[in-house]
């Protein structure tokens, strides 16, 4: 279970390891890229991280990058082209982050620490609760960037015409990249003031 709710806090891919944060400025504008990119990643961790561990004991040492690479760059290839059958709407606005997850941080970074040293099972969950991590991130990110930002989630309306018409105004600047790195910011800072055993002693 640990494998599962362990990167949902305490070893966060992105507000503990500091992984992904690219992908997790660029998608949060609005609500639903940032589900769809969370679910990708998390079919991509969790199945690249049952391949190799599947295949860790036949891979040679010495091409093992290039053998996760291609493991990798398959799956996202797969979830880029059903991403575009399905939801093409979705897959426009995501644009090249689909691609880029062959670079994530944190997919290379748990196949070499986690899937290349144990069974196919406890690597697959390993994966999932990673990919939950980062996905849980950027949700939190989204939905606040797209609440004050655009009044909207999931594009429906949620704030109420009445406060437009009293003189409310949405916040541009919270569809902005930089405020997408100022929330991170905020959420590291609440982690860290709830989870005092991760503030870096000096």
């Amino acid at each position: 279970m640990k494998l599962l709710t362990g990167p949902l806090n305490l070893n966060n891919p992105i507000t503990v390891q500091v992984l992904g944060i690219c992908s997790a400025l660029a998608v949060t504008a609005k609500l639903k890229p940032a589900i769809v990119m969370t679910l990708a990643v998390m079919v991509v961790t969790g199945f690249s991280n049952l391949v190799v561990s599947l295949l860790r004991n036949g891979i040679p040492p010495r091409i093992r990058i290039i053998v996760q690479l291609v493991v990798v760059a398959t799956l996202v290839i797969l979830v880029d082209q059903l991403l575009k059958a399905f939801v093409f709407d979705v897959s426009k606005q995501l644009s090249v982050f689909v691609g880029l997850i062959i670079t994530n941080c944190i997919i290379m970074g748990r196949l070499e620490a986690f899937a290349m040293a144990n069974k196919p099972w406890p690597a697959f969950l390993d994966g999932i609760g990673n990919g939950l991590g980062y996905g849980l991130i950027l949700i939190t990110v989204a939905f606040f960037r797209e609440l004050f930002g655009s009044g909207t989630l999931l594009g429906f309306q949620i704030v109420p015409q009445s406060f437009y018409n009293a003189g409310y105004v949405n916040n541009g600047m919270m569809i902005l990249p930089p405020m997408a790195l100022i929330t991170v910011g905020v959420i590291i800072w609440v982690q860290r003031y709830y989870n005092r055993s991760l503030i870096e002693k000096k």
